[in-house]
């Protein structure tokens, strides 16, 4: 009986601290709002209408939060063992970089196979860059958080010297890219929905992960792992394995998401794939505490909040820098919530004592 009141608890805990934050974050912004000379309800329901209010919002929202599920997986997988990466911007520049080029070097075939090739070639390429990561962390004892943070400013400079360089399409003036991969080689959208497949692809990525660290032996030695490194190494897990493996899996996740940007969206690779899906999935990460089923609403919600900065912008003359102090708020109070866990824990224990 103490363990499913311990467990109600633990579960109950993960739920409502996660949303005071988030209140305690909107609240913030409204008074910040407030300040500008603008009125908060009038723009928190632009923001739902921008977001959630008709169909045209939420295919934008939908939109948005698939890359924001991909890359939060880059931070909640790696979570598991213990580990801090926040390199999901960095997966995802690479991995659409590398399915643009994979989408040219293979154009001439047919388009199913020029589609999974890129698809697949994103993946390995985002899973390499966060596994590197993960060895320098086990084998050398490399601060993981740093590494990764500043394999993102690697991964965008190589981008950038590519699509203005050696890649660069020769008509693409303005907004340097590389040559597109051709209409006939996109991802097109799930029928009846108008959102492309991307969406698809993020919704299983998070159930099936689910399944594997919650449900499975290799995620339970790998929690085992995050738990207690000492008492793994003793028992004989292959920590370093474990190690490579997870974060190669969160890699693959975010490099899936810059395949998609690519083959769904822009059609090329350009500056525009830095976009900050990557630190916004940290965000996504850290509200759903790192479990890969609850990176799916968080998704939605921060995708919805992405989605109505246009229309802030028309209604309310309000930059598009808005919605970001917005996630700067609510990461802060994530940051500071964190504080709070375990003493609702501690008071169903002692109230039950008493």
């Amino acid at each position: 009986m103490k363990a499913l009141v311990t467990a109600a608890a633990v579960a109950f805990e993960n739920l409502l601290i996660p949303i005071c934050a988030l209140l305690a974050s909107l609240l913030l912004f409204g008074m910040f709002l407030a300040c500008l000379g603008n009125d908060p309800f009038e723009v928190f329901h632009t923001m739902y209408r921008g977001g959630f209010g008709s169909l045209f919002s939420w295919r934008n929202t939908l939109e948005r939060a698939a890359p924001l599920m991909l890359t939060a997986l880059c931070t909640a997988l790696p979570a598991q063992l213990g580990l801090i990466v926040i390199g999901g911007e960095g997966a995802l520049v690479a991995g659409g970089l590398v399915a643009a080029m994979t989408g040219l070097v293979c154009g001439s075939f047919a388009p199913w196979f020029v589609l999974l090739a890129m698809l697949a070639a994103a993946i390995v390429a985002g899973g390499c860059w966060i596994a590197m990561t993960g060895w320098l962390k086990y084998y050398r004892g490399v601060n993981e958080t740093i590494a990764s943070l500043l394999f993102n400013y690697i991964a965008i400079a190589l981008l950038n010297h590519l699509v203005t360089g050696p890649l660069r399409d020769p008509q693409s003036l303005n907004k340097p890219s590389t040559p597109p991969i051709g209409n006939a080689n996109m991802l097109g959208d799930m029928p009846g929905l108008g959102v492309h497949w991307g969406l698809m692809f993020g919704l299983s990525a998070c159930i099936v992960f689910y399944v594997i660290f919650f449900r499975t032996t290799f995620g339970f030695a790998v929690r085992i792992a995050g738990g207690n490194l000492r008492a793994a190494k003793i028992v004989g897990l292959p920590v370093g394995r474990l190690t490579l493996i997870t974060c190669f899996a969160g890699g693959a996740a975010a490099g899936l998401a810059g395949g998609i940007e690519v083959a769904a969206i822009h059609g090329t690779a350009n500056a525009t794939l830095a976009a900050g899906y990557g630190y916004a999935g940290i965000l996504v990460a850290f509200l759903a505490r790192q479990n890969p089923l609850a990176v799916i609403p968080v998704a939605l919600i921060l995708g919805g909040i992405n989605a109505s900065a246009g229309l802030l912008q028309r209604t309310h003359h309000l930059p598009d820098a808005a919605v970001q102090i917005l996630q700067g708020m609510i990461f802060m109070m994530v940051l500071f919530s964190e504080t709070y866990y375990g003493r609702l824990q501690a008071l169903f224990e002692s109230r039950r004592a008493a």
